[in-house]
């Protein structure tokens, strides 16, 4: 496959659409559509940002997961706290922001920080890191008014139940099946 053509299409608040256009292995021409959170002026700057943070919280044995409302989908799944990276923030202050404003707990401690991976490699260059995290406090709801999240912590026999009967996110169901097989 060969990049042969690289344009911005639409310039949202948050998001960028840009069309691609590659050369396949038969010589045709293929476009290709993506969405990005990034302003992109070339293509060696496709995947290169890391955007957010998806966060694996637990307490006491227990996991946090949030069941919330996703525009996206017009329906509620389970998730993990996750969200973007502000202007000047590090990683570390990027979770315990997003931590607290979506749940009203503290970071007790960030046992690991993995390297950032893509989010939703077939439709953006999307970039984050996973975090590990114990924590600590009392759930509570600090978040907007476009977020609709229900916040809870459930037992490895809980979330064994609710794999089987519940619609989570991709990154979710994962650290969720982890976590009941007792790797989290």
């Amino acid at each position: 496959m060969k990049l042969i053509k690289f344009e911005k299409v639409k310039d949202g608040k948050y998001l960028k659409n840009y069309e691609l256009t590659y050369l396949n292995k038969a010589g045709r021409e293929k476009k290709y559509e993506i969405v990005s959170r990034n302003e992109l002026t070339q293509p060696s700057q496709l995947g290169v940002n890391v955007n957010g943070v998806s966060i694996i919280a637990t307490m006491e044995d227990k996991m946090l997961l949030l069941h919330e409302f996703r525009m996206g989908i017009n329906k509620r799944i389970y998730n993990l706290c996750a969200g973007m990276i502000e202007p000047g923030e590090s990683i570390e202050q990027c979770i315990q922001r997003e931590l607290f404003e979506e749940t009203g707990l503290q970071v007790k401690k960030i046992k690991k920080i993995l390297p950032p991976s893509y989010a939703a490699v077939a439709i953006s260059d999307t970039k984050t890191h996973i975090a590990f995290v114990e924590v600590e406090g009392n759930l509570s709801d600090n978040t907007s008014d476009n977020e609709d999240i229900q916040t809870n912590f459930y037992t490895r026999e809980e979330v064994s139940h609710m794999l089987e009967t519940e619609e989570f996110s991709s990154r979710s169901q994962l650290a969720a099946y982890y976590f009941v097989n007792g790797f989290c």
